[in-house]
């Protein structure tokens, strides 16, 4: 009984751990996913150049929002462009990041 009694609290502690750990990987290959596509979308139409920007998915993906950032890369002629993308499991927020450098003098 007294086996039982620290094997079963352990176990249930153990599954707790790893549904979240598995929640989280698949929040993140979503999160990963909706990024490329927001640092796409924002590099071809040149958006990044109405500086930092926040927002949300709409409701199809209501779970997650991104923030995008530019800012000055080593060489003055590139920028470095992120999209980070946000989303919580049991509580905790957690967050995917990418990044690209555009050149400045793209129209």
């Amino acid at each position: 009984m007294v086996f039982v009694a620290i094997v079963i609290p352990a176990a249930v502690h153990a599954l707790t751990i790893a549904n979240r750990a598995g929640v989280v990987a698949d929040h993140k290959r979503v999160a990963a996913h909706l990024a490329d596509k927001l640092l796409s979308e924002t590099s071809v139409t040149g958006s990044w150049r109405d500086g930092d920007q926040t927002g949300d998915f709409g409701k199809d993906e209501s779970e997650y929002h991104w923030a995008i950032r530019s800012e000055t890369w080593e060489n003055e002629a590139m920028r470095l462009v992120s999209v980070e993308v946000f989303y919580e499991v049991q509580g905790r927020e957690y967050s995917v990041r990418l990044s690209t450098l555009i050149e400045e003098t793209e129209q």
